[in-house]
């Protein structure tokens, strides 16, 4: 038990998404499991059988980062298990010091996000600008983000509106499992940046992760309102409603059912 506690606290302190399974009711009360996305686990709930039903489970809650309580059934007999979800720490990642950007980082901090703003023109990305941010970096997009650590828990914002600067960035953004990736533009302007990123070798799978045009449909039209309408639908995937996990993500958890 206590190397459990200590995988989990690890875990936590490197910013790893992780559950931990406890049995609450039947035989075995206490036992824990610990069980990561990519199909690790350490620990026993006291039954092979048991332990193999929650591996099984525990995919789908990872993937939308939720903790629930559930009964599973052993040899004819009820078994609760509480599954706790630790997810990330929130962060946002904004590639585009544009007007937009103002206000979202001013929503995402009071939500208790981590920001990050990253541009490669000093025009836009300056401290006046972007005081408010957490950390304003300059430098081309996605040359920063692949120096990133982008996690289970990094949301990932594109607005700069160049193909130069947005597709790069998308392209390391698709190839990591951040939670959420949204890209502003047209419908229009979507179905060319598609075209452009399968021509770079991005899948049908990692471009269907894309939230494009970014943000709930609320009719905005201002800056500010278009703020409202992203972190409106970051709020909802960080519930897991309307979630287009990552692909490799995805693939993690498949994976991890098929092993178990």
């Amino acid at each position: 038990m206590a190397e459990v506690y200590k995988s989990l606290k690890r875990s936590l302190d490197n910013e790893e998404l992780v559950a931990l399974a406890t049995v609450v009711a039947g035989p075995g009360v206490g036992n824990k499991l610990l069980v990561w996305p990519d199909g690790r686990a350490e620990g026993d709930l006291g039954s092979g059988e048991l332990n193999h039903q929650v591996l099984q489970y525990c995919p789908d809650l990872l993937a939308g980062q939720r903790s629930e309580r559930k009964a599973f059934d052993v040899a004819g007999e009820p078994v609760e298990v509480f599954i706790d979800v630790y997810p990330p720490s929130p962060k946002l990642i904004v590639v585009g010091a544009v007007h937009i950007a103002i206000p979202l980082v001013a929503f995402a901090n009071e939500l208790g996000f981590r920001t990050t703003v990253v541009d490669a023109r000093s025009a836009f990305a300056t401290a006046e600008r972007f005081s408010h941010a957490d950390e304003l970096i300059l430098r081309w997009p996605a040359d920063a983000l692949q120096e990133m650590d982008i996690d289970a828990g990094s949301y990932v914002v594109v607005l700069t509106h160049d193909e130069k600067l947005d597709n790069p960035a998308l392209k390391i953004a698709l190839e990591s499992v951040a939670r959420y990736i949204g890209a502003l533009g047209s419908t229009r302007t979507h179905a060319r940046r598609v075209e452009k990123l399968k021509a770079q070798g991005v899948t049908e799978e990692q471009i269907d992760c894309i939230h494009a045009p970014v943000g709930l449909d609320i009719g905005a039209q201002r800056p500010e309102e278009i703020a409202v309408s992203i972190i409106a639908e970051i709020i909802a995937v960080s519930h897991g409603v309307g979630a287009r996990q990552a692909e490799p993500m995805s693939r993690h958890l498949e994976t991890a059912r098929a092993e178990s």
